[in-house]
């Protein structure tokens, strides 16, 4: 089993890699999974100059800054398609501010592999689309982990 880790990287404290880094640990050590997550990767495959650079390219050189996100996007979505079996998704406040794990949980639900939500936020605030593409939503991490430990597995297109 491969899990995409979806979530607020751009707008997130800390791009998004602390409840990616416990989670994963608490999949592979207890779970024997393997995860995708995009935040350690974000920028493993860019040229040094795009590194350093395509952040301020957004609101200096879209010119320059375009074609960088459409090889992050096109790496995530290959990612996310090809290779992981499920989603696990913090949905809180920075995710908000973004666009990617809209679309990520969109494909998800359309490719019929289960979406696993975790609340950062009151149901109530989070977008009745984003409800609609999962398949269980937790209050909390810890409520996921015995989920998941329980060896519970649904197939989205229910």
């Amino acid at each position: 089993m491969k899990v995409y880790l979806a979530g607020a990287i751009e707008a997130a404290p800390d791009e998004g890699t602390a409840w990616r880094k416990e989670i994963a640990s608490y999949l592979k050590t207890q779970l024997n999974w393997d995860v995708f997550d995009p935040s350690l990767h974000e920028q493993d495959f860019l040229s040094r100059e795009e590194k350093t650079m395509f952040r301020k390219w957004k609101s200096t050189d879209t010119q320059r800054f375009r074609p960088v996100m459409k090889k992050i996007i096109n790496r995530d979505l290959d990612k996310l398609l090809n290779e992981c079996d499920a989603v696990i998704c913090l949905w809180d406040e920075y995710v908000i501010q973004g666009g990617g794990t809209h679309g990520e949980l969109t494909l998800a639900y359309e490719h019929k592999m289960p979406v696993y939500l975790v609340l950062g936020m009151p149901l109530e605030n989070v977008s009745s689309w984003i409800v609609g593409c999962t398949t269980e939503i937790f209050q909390n991490f810890e409520d996921l982990r015995q989920y998941l430990a329980s060896g519970h597995i649904q197939n989205n297109g229910e």
